[in-house]
């Protein structure tokens, strides 16, 4: 069961970094990874890539979160 919650753990910490990732690459102006210079040539408009950023950072704070449930179940035990 150590196993398991260390495996948690790591997989709560990276999903806390990309989270710190993602929310740094919005921009209060609605830039937002256009403003990085070249990455956002992958995606259609800029406006796709915002889109795109937002539910990727959904995803991962979902993530997140869950994780967060799930280790305050097996932490308190």
């Amino acid at each position: 069961m150590e196993v398991f919650k260390l495996i948690l753990q790591i997989a709560q910490n990276v999903a806390a970094f990309l989270m710190i990732v993602l929310v740094l690459l919005h921009s209060p102006k609605g830039d937002g990874i256009g403003a990085i210079g070249g990455t956002a040539q992958i995606f259609s408009s800029a406006k796709g890539a915002n889109a795109t950023l937002v539910r990727i950072t959904a995803w991962v704070s979902g993530a997140f979160f869950f994780l967060s449930f799930i280790l305050g179940y097996y932490l308190k035990g």
